[in-house]
């Protein structure tokens, strides 16, 4: 297993729920971390401090990931203040709930741009960086949508299977170079969307709980770590997707 330790990792959606968890999981395994927000400043700054009062080093960064040209930014004020992207953890998305008959081209393209023209747009930016050092890692939060299409709609399934489509390429691609592509797949993680969403019960999980999200965070970081681990999807979901 690969130190990690001053590595210089980049987790967007890092306010709050998965995010949050996976960024302080990575200060504490020593790197120096850059905590991606849209919304909330002040719950990215709560991560920050966690890591800051474990001896640790992290800012937090405002992007909206729907812009090219903030994720661009976002990267080059990383850099500025860390360093070169080592580890990118792909995490930020959206995932409106509409009707069926309401999901036009619209509703359609806003959920792809975030979630996966977003991700690819990141890991392009950074990726140089990496096949320069001859090291990297990029980590996909995709979701048991991509296997069995889910609850939200066509749109957030589509975009999270997209993810681990990009995952494969990437780890096909870049397999010699020294970088590792992964994903992992959660479903039903005690977060906001689980909270808010009264039809969400426990009972549709083989397991009849909700997952944590340090349980999805403790991947993350093996997977930083792992260097001969490319090309998966690990499904955490209780016994949801069963492969």
């Amino acid at each position: 297993m690969d130190d990690i330790h001053n590595r210089v990792a980049l987790v967007t959606g890092a306010s709050r729920g998965i995010g949050h968890a996976a960024a302080i999981a990575l200060g504490r395994a020593g790197c120096r971390v850059a905590l991606g927000y849209h919304q909330s400043p002040e719950a990215a700054e709560t991560a920050v401090q966690t890591i800051e009062q474990a001896g640790g080093t992290a800012f937090a960064v405002q992007a909206d990931l729907a812009e090219s040209r903030a994720i661009a930014a976002m990267v080059d004020t990383v850099e500025a203040r860390l360093g070169e992207v080592e580890i990118l953890v792909n995490n930020a998305g959206i995932n409106p709930v509409y009707p069926l008959e309401e999901i036009d081209a619209e509703r359609w393209a806003e959920t792809l741009q975030v979630n996966l023209t977003g991700c690819f747009l990141l890991s392009q930016r950074v990726l140089p960086a990496m096949r320069r050092r001859g090291w990297g890692r990029l980590i996909m939060m995709s979701s048991v949508a991509a296997h069995i299409g889910g609850v939200i709609g066509p749109h957030y399934a589509a975009s999270k299977a997209g993810q681990l489509g990009l995952m494969r390429s990437y780890a096909r691609m870049l397999a010699t170079e020294g970088i590792t592509s992964n994903a992992i797949a959660p479903a039903l993680i005690e977060t906001d969307m689980i909270a808010h969403n009264d039809a969400i019960t426990p009972d549709l999980i083989p397991v009849k709980r909700f997952g944590r999200v340090d349980e999805i965070a403790d991947m993350v970081v093996h997977m930083a770590r792992n260097a001969y681990m490319t090309g998966q999807t690990v499904n955490i979901d209780g016994g949801m997707y069963m492969s």
